[in-house]
């Protein structure tokens, strides 16, 4: 066997004279008649090798039949390109190898796609993925999630957490999303589930004295997907002791300026932004706005009011929220024609109807501005700080339904309009969730995070008075209005975890039943203590500027929780099922 002697992104002019091996698969082939070329590709680059009539008819006529994915092995001697022949984009551009001697490990049939170009088409790559992996493009991918993870595991270890490994196997506990179980064959009719996430074992290892920990956790949650979620993902889990809200921010900002600096270069001025959460709700309709641009939410109901547009008065008869949003330059970019798709748009967010203004130098225009004249003119543009060339959108509907038309209006408009450099990240701390959201289906409270979360110390009296008011001690990390990582205090009180599992509707013997354990744990010495997960995938996606976070896991799985290489999931056979006493049902 021809054994590498250097990788294809190994060689340059220092190793001119040098007889050489490489291994690799065949990138590319040109047959110029008395020569032959080909590009032999690995993980660490490409080299290009030439085939001259001195090396021999046999072996000319055995390099004629290489293709595309081709592996093979190449001996030969290191040589200078011809002059003006050098291609300054490779760190080997400046050389070739001059084959002597050749071995094929694998041939291989023509490939769905090509490894370098255009991307294919995403059905095919996850059907070939172990293919799609072989592209430069993709794994690169995998150097900045290797990189990232390495730098995490260094700078928690520098900081004094110890890592450490929590089960995968677990009891299911009503922790917001549902579970992946898997049944025991030993004890007929039990299950076990795959973590959502390890937070019960962290707090554990609190209670047991760790200190600090962290672990780059897999973790499993059985929902609906989308493009930036998965079935089973990774993310870095930490738990400290001994900490308040603040401290865990301050020294969990360390590690974001470390990632900011390694993968944009980016030198961060801390501390980080903070905004509650009602300010972000009230400012950018969602809990995790983009803060490259501005473009935030105002309310008009006031104005409103004072017109005698139908729309608005029937809203505000119905207690709805009427609000909108300010775009720059989009009075000048968007037709009549645009504004139709945006009205559209807003509809498939539960939106009834979108007012538009576009504003001119000296007036408004669109088929309500004739409703905002005079001085009620004038304020609407001060409420918006609107100048010549912009344009106002309006909805007039429910809290929820404002919220959600605009935050996505938001971000369209603000790609559309290129109102933000696409290359830049801008982070900051969203703060003090609410608690508990109420479940109209379940018809009770639920956790907004977790039923673990430590209310805020001047709103623990609302527990027994005005739950929904309390406000956690939670906090997301927001990049680029993605959220990166999240996290809260939690509860150290059996009381005050009673009375919360208590608000979530489980009876004293329901809540011993599932949380047992930790009621009792939290009796026996658990210091205060809180801590948050980043998720990997995110941030590699972020950083590695994709919009699909398949793309930054080696196997994922498509937005149907299936794996179209492997077929998973699968039917298994019939002993299989009756091991584990569990029965189909069609």
């Amino acid at each position: 066997m021809l054994k590498r002697t250097h990788t294809c992104g190994d060689l340059t002019l220092g190793h001119v004279g040098e007889t050489v091996v490489l291994n690799g698969w065949v990138d590319a082939w040109r047959d110029f008649g008395g020569l032959a070329f080909i590009d032999v590709r690995d993980r660490f680059g490409l080299t290009q090798v030439v085939f001259e009539p001195e090396a021999g008819a046999e072996l000319q006529a055995a390099a004629r039949e290489l293709r595309s994915e081709y592996v093979i092995g190449i001996k030969g001697i290191v040589a200078p390109r011809l002059e003006g022949k050098a291609n300054p984009k490779l760190k080997t551009g400046a050389i070739e190898v001059r084959a002597v001697e050749l071995e094929v490990f694998n041939a291989s049939p023509t490939p769905p796609f090509e490894m370098q170009g255009a991307e294919p088409n995403e059905e095919v790559r996850l059907k070939h993925r172990y293919l799609d992996l072989r592209r430069p493009a993709m794994q690169q991918v995998f150097v900045v999630r290797h990189n990232m993870t390495k730098l995490m595991r260094n700078t928690m270890s520098d900081l004094g957490f110890l890592e450490v490994e929590t089960p995968m196997l677990g009891r299911s506990t009503p922790e917001g999303a549902r579970d992946f179980l898997v049944p025991s064959r030993v004890h007929s009719g039990h299950f076990y589930a795959l973590p959502q996430s390890p937070q019960l074992y962290k707090q554990l290892l609190m209670v047991s004295g760790f200190d600090r920990y962290f672990q780059i956790a897999r973790c499993f949650r059985d929902e609906d997907l989308r493009s930036n979620r998965q079935p089973e993902f990774t993310q870095l889990d930490i738990e400290m002791s001994f900490v308040e809200f603040e401290d865990v921010l301050n020294t969990m900002e360390g590690l974001v300026v470390k990632i900011a600096k390694e993968f944009s270069g980016d030198d961060l001025t801390l501390p980080l932004p903070r905004i509650e959460y009602h300010d972000a709700m009230e400012r950018f309709g969602n809990d995790r706005p983009d803060l490259r641009y501005g473009v935030e939410l105002k309310d008009v109901a006031d104005l409103a009011a004072e017109t005698d547009f139908k729309v608005f008065q029937i809203a505000k008869d119905n207690g709805h929220r009427i609000r909108g949003l300010c775009a720059t330059g989009g009075g000048t970019k968007y037709s009549r024609k645009d504004l139709d798709g945006l009205t559209e748009y807003a509809a498939g967010f539960g939106s009834k109807g979108l007012v538009w203004i576009k504003v001119e130098a000296d007036t408004l225009t669109g088929p309500t501005a004739k409703f905002f004249t005079g001085d009620l003119a004038t304020r609407l543009r001060e409420r918006f700080d609107a100048k010549a060339g912009d344009l106002i959108l309006i909805v007039a509907d429910t809290e929820a339904v404002t919220s959600q038309a605009l935050t996505n209006l938001r971000t369209r408009l603000a790609s559309e309009l290129k109102l933000y450099n696409p290359k830049t990240f801008h982070y900051s701390w969203v703060v003090k969730f609410p608690l508990l959201h109420w479940d109209a289906e379940e018809n009770r409270y639920a956790a907004e995070h977790h039923p673990f979360t430590m209310p805020l110390p001047e709103d623990l009296h609302l527990l027994d008075t005005d739950p929904a008011k309390v406000r956690a001690q939670a906090y997301d990390l927001v990049i680029n209005g993605e959220e990166a990582g999240g996290g809260t205090i939690r509860i150290h009180d059996s009381a005050i975890q009673s009375k919360v599992f208590a608000l979530l509707g489980l009876t004293p013997e329901q809540a011993e039943e599932k949380f047992g354990f930790l009621l009792s744990a939290l009796k026996n010495g658990a210091p205060p203590h809180g801590g948050l997960a980043f998720g990997v995938d995110r941030l590699v996606m972020l950083y590695s500027g994709l919009t699909n976070i398949r793309d930054c896991i080696a196997f994922p799985k498509t937005a149907k929780g299936t794996d179209l290489m492997t077929g998973a999931p699968g039917t298994v056979d019939a002993r299989q099922l009756r091991d584990l006493h569990v029965r189909t049902v069609e």
